[in-house]
Formats: C-alpha cells, structure tokens, sequence
C-alpha cells in the first residue's frame, strides 16, 4: 500500500535564466542518450529513523538547494531555460512493505521511478519515497535527475544532509553562473577553450576507432569489470611517484586504447569537474564538462606516458569549461572539412570522490600484484544491451573500494563486444606490467 505527504518547502533563490553550461551540457547529452539519466537508488534507513525524520530531510533538500527548486521552461524553438522557484510543495511517497522483504520493495520502487518518463517542465527534479515495515521506516529511496547536480555536487549534498549544515549556501548558483558565463570574462573563457578545441580537431587522427567488426543488435551495450590487481598496480605506481592515483589510471587507459585500437596519438574527452574554478568548489549543481586530451604513446615507455598524461590533462582540464553549442557547431564544422569519418566521441570519466586520494597503507608487492593476476579476483559481465543509445565509448571508474570497478558503456557498432572487453583487460595488463617493472621488490 502506498500513501503521500506532502512536503512544503521554501528556499533562498528564485528566477528564470539560461541554462548554465554545465547544465546545457548534461540537457545535450540528455537528448543524445533519450534519457533523464536518474541517478541515486535505495538505502537501508539506520535503526531509530523517523517517518518524520524523513519529512524533514526531504524540507531541507528542497529548501537548501536551489537545484532541488528547479524546473525547465521551453520557447518556441524549443530551448531550454532554467526556472528556479523559492518555494512550493512536493509527495513524499509512504510504501507499507506488508509482508514483503522492505529492502525488495525498496529496489521495485527504485526501478519504477526510474523507468517512469519524467516531466521537465511541471514535476520537481527528484523522486522520493521510504519504504515502511511494521509502521517503521526502513529504506528510502531517492532518484534525482542529472540536472540537479554532477557527482561531487551529490556528495556535498549529502554530507551537508548527514550534518544538517545551516550556514549560508556558498559558491555560485546556477542562476548566477549563467549571468557571468554572458559577461566578459565569461566570453573570454568560452573563446580560449574553443581555440584550443579547433587547434586539436584539425591535427588529431580522424578517427578514434579501428571499426567493429562485430555489431550487435540491441545495438548499445553496458559493461562491468572489476579487478583488484588493477587496483593494486595503479596504487604502487601511484605511490612510487608519490601522486594519486587519477593520472596513473588516465595513463593506462591512453596506452590500452591505443593497444586496441591502434591509433596514435590517442584522443578522448575527460569528465572534468571545473571544480578548481572561482566559485565553483562549493555549489550542488551540474558544472562538469568533458574536455578534449590528446595522448601520444606509441613507443614510450610508461614513466615518459605517466609525465605526457599529466602535462596533457591539465591543459585539457584548463579547457573544458565552455558554452556547449558553440563547441558542437565547432566540431561539425570541422567534420564538414575533415570529412564523415571524423568523430570525438570517446569519452572517460573518474568519478571517484572517496576513493581516489593515495593510499594510507604500504603499496602492494610484486608478489602480491601477480597473486591478484593470478587469482580469481578479475571480473567482466556484459549488464546491459538497448536500443536506446550510449555514447560511442564511455568508461567510467566508479567509486568503490579496495577493488577496481570500470563501468563501460558503448555503440557494437564502432566497438565490438570482443574489443571492449580487451581495453579492459588491456588496463589490467598495462598496469600490471608498468607496477613490476617500477616497483623493487624488497631486499
């Protein structure tokens, strides 16, 4: 049996304005994949929690973040602009368990509100429910559209909810973000990173891909591996040069790239939280964006790939903030010149957050890294196949601990099964093979 309460809620901040950028991009990405992209899922509540309690939490969401309060507005042409309101109300859905398992009913409410088509004009950004067992709370569930916030943003938000933080929102709103991206220093920033994004487009490789040569249909397919010897490499590389372990994993990935596909320099567009940006550090919104890394690694050895990665991703980083139409007409510009085979759709994304800092403990052992090789602790499972479409590659590094987890997503039409999977375990072997020749084995 379900119920609702409705929560009403009231917030600093209201006002109608253009997508932001960070915002544009995920509404882009949004139309390329037919997708809401719904993020976030079931927990198990702790013992004690209220019904209450999560009325409360719900109030303090919706009126802290003016992302929460934000719904979209269409013209005639259809573009998108983003209304925030200060206040209003929104259902909290009450799911009585019965007799069913709570964390089973917990998981069906995840899917459907998942699986229901979202309104981005009339409907709040988020959707939340608690499951109840004997009158107790013991799940909730909370999926929140993409819009709202990348994955830093959520895990500020989170932890600002587990803390009940009152001090003044900091940082700039979306709202405020879209004035300054029209300002000078706005245009400024936007035309740097174009310049650097055309000095690129027109010298890299045409293509990122050797071609499949098996598609599938469905033709969209989702992938999970996992590998603790892939951990323990990137973690004694990591600590041998003394950095974490983002760039070692980001090397990797270039030089097994490569290795599938061949092509050199290899090109794909990192996830980049702008995070480091002036006022940017603080705020629960979307301001990730995907810059452009151009990688060349035929030959060299892994230290001189670990010192070009670097070098190359910051620029990269330092150019991934801009407006994303004017960067597609870009890009189909220089496709109309460079012909139909040309693309940049190869994309990365370490969305680690706990993480990725260096290890606090002593790095792996040879002996140990080829004992988690050796072992049965790698792992790759196909989890998905759609119509719907992904990008043509995307790999994502998820944020779980003492293993290594990839996420890939990709088109069988420009990626075959067979060489996704090896990109996989080509990271696995490169890491591998670059931790036992840096790191000593003990006297």
């Amino acid at each position: 049996m379900a119920e609702q309460i409705i929560v009403a809620f009231e917030g600093e901040g209201s006002g109608v304005d253009d997508l932001s950028w960070g915002q544009l991009d995920l509404w882009m990405a949004m139309r390329r994949q037919n997708s809401w992209l719904p993020m976030g899922g079931a927990t198990p509540l702790p013992a004690g929690t209220t019904l209450a309690d999560v009325v409360e939490n719900l109030r303090y969401l919706m009126s802290r973040y003016q992302t929460m309060r934000t719904r979209l507005r269409f013209d005639d042409d259809g573009r998108p602009s983003q209304v925030v309101s200060g206040s209003g109300e929104i259902a909290l859905d009450v799911v009585d368990a019965g007799d069913d398992d709570p964390a089973e009913t917990a998981e069906a409410l995840s899917r459907r509100y998942q699986e229901t088509d979202y309104d981005f004009v009339t409907q709040w950004p988020v959707r939340m429910g608690v499951v109840l067992r004997a009158g107790l709370p013991t799940h909730l569930v909370i999926i929140l559209c993409h819009l709202v916030t990348d994955g830093s943003g959520a895990a500020l938000m989170i932890a600002e909810l587990d803390a009940r933080v009152t001090a003044p929102i900091k940082g700039m709103q979306p709202l405020e973000q879209a004035r300054w991206q029209r300002s000078p220093a706005g245009v400024r920033q936007n035309e740097a990173a174009l310049r650097y994004w055309e000095r690129l487009l027109r010298t890299i490789p045409v293509r990122r891909f050797a071609g499949s040569d098996d598609p599938r249909q469905p033709r969209h397919w989702r992938g999970e591996f996992r590998s603790l010897a892939l951990h323990l490499a990137t973690q004694a590389i990591a600590d041998r040069a003394g950095m974490d372990a983002s760039p070692v994993l980001m090397a990797v990935y270039g030089v097994a790239l490569h290795r599938m596909t061949g092509i050199n320099p290899v090109v794909f567009r990192p996830t980049v939280n702008n995070r480091f940006r002036a006022g940017l550090a603080d705020v629960v919104c979307t301001v990730a964006e995907s810059g452009l890394c151009a990688l060349d690694v035929a030959g060299a050895p892994f230290p001189e790939v670990l010192t070009r990665t670097r070098r190359a991703a910051m620029t990269a980083y330092k150019h991934a903030y801009f407006h994303p139409v004017h960067l597609d007409d870009l890009i189909a510009s220089v496709a109309r010149d460079r012909g139909p085979d040309f693309d940049i759709a190869c994309f990365y994304n370490d969305r680690r957050i706990n993480t990725r800092a260096a290890s606090s403990g002593p790095a792996a052992t040879p002996e140990q890294i080829r004992e988690a090789l050796s072992g049965s602790q790698t792992t790759f499972r196909w989890t998905i196949r759609q119509d719907d479409p992904f990008e043509r590659l995307f790999v994502h590094i998820d944020d779980v601990p003492d293993t290594m987890q990839i996420t890939l997503f990709m088109d069988t039409h420009f990626v075959s099964p067979g060489d996704a999977e090896a990109l996989l375990y080509g990271m696995e072997e490169v890491a591998v093979e670059a931790a036992l020749d840096l790191v000593p084995h003990p006297s």
